[in-house]
């Protein structure tokens, strides 16, 4: 970490659709793994701003619209409140969280502008599916069809199974996903597009320099895609629902929703700077490359080739003028009860309904220890109750009412208690490994709250069997666990006045009291 320590991090949460509120497949993934991350930089030290939005403009939100009978605009404008409210309730520490407004959309423009006016686009005619009964070309969330790399059902633009892209006409047998019965063909159109292509040897370096801050799924996609001709990226479509494009090679089109991806994290780290008392940039300011921030994505594997080749190649296009990010820490799918959430089939579980039964520590400790890190998992509401209970709860709550008896019986007040070297050197070994866990090289929300059941179980099974005789070794040492835990145990550390900084040190330790938890809801 000493390289990075003078770098102002910028953590971003990809923005998520607003097509309705986060379920707890979405907290699972870069949402709490992007918060944990955060709130472990600012502990060490590192100056952070941590930000996201929505993704209004995607055309899963127009879908979704239709199918629920609302107005797009009420649609995204409803979900964005949601999000927000979501994320705040389950702690994610954002920075802020910046609105779909006018100044975004400018700021979208002036980003795409400035390549349109350094000719880095070109017009060109490519084959769209098209809806012959409502004459509506049908792109990214309006069709499906089959992935031509894997051959799975998938959505337009991009395969959500093997994370390759399918522009244009390339998916197999489409069907539109409103109207499946209608007859789908293909038309032309003229758009403008990023040729790729142009961009293979600096994405090649990139990549190859930032494999150990990637996940092997990611490294694999990215050989994979570098292995054969990149497709050219679409700037514009000949859709309905989006910010117009003002080119006049291609009226009444709007800008491609992934385009908006670079420049939309942008205006969100502008206005989270704002948020923190650092206003007056332009919005693309904390991204230039004089300003030298490091990057971090945090970012579902169905997105990394957005995110990680086409947004990257964006930013290229700039000549310069902007950082890369640094590390794309992505996750896999997070399943409910063994099956894929699906809000339009009703399988799904909001985070509201659990926050209202159990302490929200609890559902975080749950969805790290059963983060997606590399393969799908799962969530299972019964698995949450059994897992929390005897790995958590019991063990915290056991060890609380030891070391409380202890403190009682032994009479401490608030006078400093010793500590000994061999104490503070196990602690000490303890933050090491919780550090591992945290780092970019290593990072894994799995082994972290796999760490704090260890040490819990460690400390105990001690407190069970030496807690009049060392006390403050104890207390210190579970000061060291909590400081650790903190990222993910927020409220219980908070209770005990841990967490603000990753370090614990001197040789003696002040008693404090362990609270205990509420018994878990069956």
């Amino acid at each position: 970490m000493a390289a990075h320590l003078g770098r102002r991090a910028l953590v971003i949460d990809t923005p998520p659709t607003s097509n309705g509120d986060l379920h707890v497949g979405h907290l699972a993934g870069p949402f709490l793994a992007a918060d944990v991350h955060a709130r472990y930089l600012r502990s060490a030290g590192r100056e952070v701003v941590f930000s996201t939005g929505t993704d209004d403009s995607q055309t899963y939100v127009l879908a979704s619209a239709r199918r629920k009978g609302v107005t797009p605009q009420e649609l995204s404008g409803r979900s964005w409140h949601a999000i927000r409210q979501t994320l705040a309730d389950m702690g994610i520490s954002l920075d802020g969280f910046a609105p779909y407004d006018d100044r975004y959309r400018a700021a979208v423009l002036d980003f795409v502008d400035d390549l349109y006016a350094a000719g880095k686009f070109e017009l060109k005619t490519v084959q769209l599916p098209y809806n012959e009964r409502t004459g509506e070309y049908l792109v990214e969330g309006l069709v499906c069809g089959y992935c031509p790399i894997c051959l799975v059902r998938s959505r337009g633009g991009l395969c959500e199974s093997c994370g390759h892209p399918n522009n244009f006409d390339e998916l197999v047998d489409p069907r539109s996903t409103m109207d499946p019965d209608d007859d789908v063909t293909h038309r032309a159109a003229d758009i403008l597009v990023l040729p790729m292509e142009r961009y293979r040897d600096q994405l090649t370096e990139f990549y190859l320099a930032r494999e150990s801050r990637m996940r092997p799924h990611t490294v694999q996609l990215f050989r994979e895609v570098l292995a054969r001709p990149l497709p050219d990226f679409p700037i514009t479509y000949p859709v309905s629902w989006g910010i117009p494009a003002p080119f006049e090679e291609t009226p009444a089109q709007v800008i491609n929703a992934w385009v908006e991806g670079i420049p939309a994290v942008m205006y969100c780290t502008a206005f989270a700077a704002e948020q923190l008392g650092e206003g007056g940039a332009a919005d693309d300011e904390l991204w230039r490359a004089e300003g030298d921030a490091e990057v971090i994505y945090f970012i579902g594997f169905d997105n990394v080739y957005f995110w990680g080749l086409t947004h990257v190649a964006l930013l290229m296009a700039h000549e310069g003028r902007y950082v890369l990010p640094d590390a794309i820490i992505s996750n896999e799918f997070y399943e409910l009860e063994n099956e894929k959430f699906s809000t339009s089939l009703g399988h799904v579980l909001h985070t509201g309904d659990l926050l209202a039964e159990l302490p929200r520590d609890l559902i975080r400790f749950y969805l790290a220890l059963s983060a997606p890190e590399h393969q799908t998992t799962n969530f299972g509401r019964d698995a949450l109750v059994k897992v929390t209970g005897d790995r958590l709860v019991g063990p915290w709550n056991r060890l609380a009412a030891r070391l409380g008896k202890a403190m009682a019986d032994a009479g401490v007040g608030t006078e400093p208690l010793a500590v000994s070297d061999a104490a503070r050197s196990r602690a000490e070994a303890v933050l090491a490994r919780f550090r591992t866990c945290y780092e970019l090289d290593s990072y894994s929300l799995t082994r972290a709250a796999s760490l704090i059941v260890d040490q819990l179980s460690r400390l105990s099974a001690t407190a069970g069997v030496a807690a009049d005789e060392r006390l403050g070794d104890l207390l210190f040492e579970v000061r060291a666990l909590l400081t650790g835990a903190a990222p993910i145990l927020i409220d219980l550390a908070a209770a005990c006045g841990c967490g603000e900084r990753f370090d614990i040190d001197g040789g003696t330790v002040v008693p404090f009291e362990l609270p205990v938890f509420d018994a878990v809801v069956r």
